[in-house]
């Protein structure tokens, strides 16, 4: 069985490449070949067992991710993208560049003085929706707790937890 769904962010979000831009940028965000923004199966898989474990699904748990050593994964992910028309006109009209911007911070000491050397840029994407689909779900139990894990995911990427990567999972067609 394979499900769609759209992810929805609702503010900036990042999604790291693992690499800086020298002195302009300390990181930015995962792109394809088009300097276009993705969110990479692995990321999606991650959150979505972590999910799975909080609903104490264990037969998704084993099931779809696998149990290290002992079982192989039966699902495939795949990378969140846009869609190929929005893509496509984004490419035409030469728009990447519109799709990021950069934000700066800095830590603070407990005097309130900005740290010397911490100052840090990082690379943002702005609100988008991505599609995905994950293939070859063994039920139909599965996809429908799949459906719920995904439900659960409200943030991704970095600083998600200082209001970066707002999101919404929004489940579509089943086949």
């Amino acid at each position: 069985m394979t499900l769609k769904y759209q992810i929805k962010f609702l503010d900036y979000w990042h999604l790291s490449s693992g690499l800086s831009a020298g002195a302009k940028l300390d990181s930015s965000v995962v792109k394809d070949k088009d300097n276009i923004p993705y969110v990479p199966a692995k990321t999606i898989k991650g959150l979505a067992r972590e999910m799975a474990e909080l609903l104490k699904s264990d037969a998704l748990v084993k099931n779809c991710f696998g149990v290290e050593g002992v079982d192989m994964a039966k699902c495939y992910f795949s990378n969140a993208v846009l869609d190929s028309d929005t893509k496509e006109q984004i490419v035409l009209n030469e728009l990447v560049n519109n799709l990021y911007d950069v934000i700066a911070s800095t830590q603070i000491s407990s005097a309130g003085i900005a740290v010397d050397d911490s100052l840090r840029e990082i690379e943002v994407v702005v609100p988008l929706t991505v599609n995905g689909e994950i293939l070859d779900i063994p039920s139909k139990e599965e996809v429908l707790m799949l459906s719920k894990s995904l439900k659960l995911i409200k943030r991704m990427g970095l600083n998600r937890n200082r209001g970066l990567g707002r999101c919404e999972f929004i489940i579509g067609e089943l086949s």
